[in-house]
């Protein structure tokens, strides 16, 4: 690995990364620690790059889906996935800001983290390739999943204080952006391998070494963070935690337009929740075969790649409309499916469509995202968008839990029943969005 401290170097990688003449203005950060800019603009683009692509070799909605199918896991389990790692990855995190920010140097708490992330993931590997099969192999992967996402909840919180100490204003959206490019090229190279490598080649234990090395990511990851230079921050801001529910449900009650957005963002839970449905069916109808993984995981990169700049547009016209359109297109994607299940043998056993199923499920939920993103922020006036975000996010919490473990009962009565009932909830939330106000006016 090139040094990331030699001078030169760093200069010339920085200069790359941020290509303008005000690279070096520091407009937030103390100086002392603005000297120290381009390193730890790198080392935080590396990690982030490493952590990334080891979420995209382990996604909770493609792979984990697939590796449990591999090991022959009741369906039910691979529904409960994105919940609990959304949810446990979501509810404690302004808790946590309040313990990190009474230490004075936190970079350290993104390393260990990291590292808990790998071990989780390269445990089930482990159990995987040792053998483990079943409900055990469900409940083991899933309570992996749990002790994964509380981990990547303290990574999360780290990570957003850090690069605010260590990276000055201007230069932070650069970092998850590079880091996002870096992370899709290399999930992309894999895929392709997957999809077009022929299956004699292909040895047994590849899928397991595939999710090996998402954990194995996370170890490096780590070491990278560390060498950022981060120098010693102020140790206020924590507090405790009757101070801060009472807060959060104080702005809940007040704010009409907030709840609204909350119940609309609850029905579209189910654009996250419904993708490991449609990979276990793909698995169910086109069989184990890496070259189908392949696929899902090409399509699934691709879709947020190719439509994010288009509903980032839109939201910036009417987050509302976004939503909407975003959720109704999600929505009316479960019918179609299930009809060709129904009536369409021939195409139903292709991975093909359950490729394009991801693409367009993909582009949905990209546009979800933005746009529920973009209306929380413009929702809250003056100084209360950390707020909104905060509450937004610990309610979402606490509901994707509930959502997740219905998903979970309805797969084990009928897949087709839980995609149903997803759908629905979809185009309810579509038709629940266009009665919020048009925050963008």
């Amino acid at each position: 690995m090139p040094d990331i401290h030699d001078s030169r170097l760093t200069a010339q990688l920085y200069d790359l990364a941020t290509g303008d003449e005000d690279a070096r203005l520091c407009r937030d950060i103390p100086e002392d620690q603005c000297r120290e800019q381009p390193v730890n603009f790198l080392a935080q683009t590396a990690a982030q790059a490493l952590s990334k692509t080891g979420d995209a070799l382990a996604d909770t909605k493609v792979v984990l889906p697939w590796l449990l199918g591999a090991m022959g896991a009741p369906a039910a389990f691979a529904g409960l996935l994105v919940p609990i790692r959304e949810s446990l990855a979501l509810m404690p995190q302004i808790l946590v800001g309040g313990v990190i920010r009474q230490f004075p140097r936190r970079k350290a708490f993104w390393a260990v983290a990291s590292i808990a992330q790998g071990a989780c993931i390269l445990a089930m590997a482990g159990a995987a390739a040792a053998g483990l099969a079943g409900t055990a192999a469900g409940w083991t992967v899933t309570a992996l999943v749990v002790l994964f996402s509380l981990a990547r909840g303290v990574a999360s919180i780290a990570a957003k204080d850090v690069l605010g100490k260590t990276v000055s204003k201007g230069r932070r959206g650069r970092v998850s952006g590079h880091a996002a490019t870096i992370s899709g090229l290399a999930a992309g190279a894999v895929g392709i391998y997957l999809m077009l490598s022929p299956a004699a080649t292909r040895p047994d234990w590849l899928l397991y070494a595939l999710v090996a090395g998402a954990g194995t990511c996370w170890f490096v990851a780590a070491a990278v963070y560390l060498r950022i230079v981060e120098y010693p921050g102020a140790v206020t801001g924590g507090r405790g935690i009757n101070d801060l529910v009472r807060e959060q449900f104080s702005i809940l009650a007040k704010d009409r337009q907030l709840q609204r957005f909350l119940a609309t963002r609850a029905l579209m839970i189910s654009t996250a929740l419904v993708g490991p449905l449609y990979v276990t069916l793909a698995q169910q109808r086109t069989g184990l075969g890496l070259d189908g993984l392949g696929w899902l995981i090409i399509a699934s990169g691709l879709s947020a790649a190719l439509s994010s700049s288009f509903w980032g547009i839109l939201a910036d016209r009417s987050s509302r409309a976004t939503m909407a359109l975003a959720a109704a297109i999600a929505g009316a994607l479960g019918p179609v499916a299930l009809l060709v299940l129904a009536h369409a043998p021939g195409i139903a056993g292709s991975i093909i469509f359950y490729a394009a199923i991801l693409f367009v499920l993909g582009v949905a939920h990209a546009g979800v995202r933005i746009g529920r993103k973009t209306h929380v922020v413009d929702l809250a006036g003056g100084d209360r968008k950390a707020e909104y975000v905060a509450l937004s996010n610990t309610v979402i919490g606490v509901l994707l839990l509930g959502t997740g473990a219905l998903t979970g009962a309805l797969m084990g009565i009928s897949i087709a029943a839980a995609i149903g009932t997803l759908s629905t909830l979809a185009l309810l939330g579509a038709a629940l969005a266009m009665t919020m106000a048009n925050v963008q006016e």
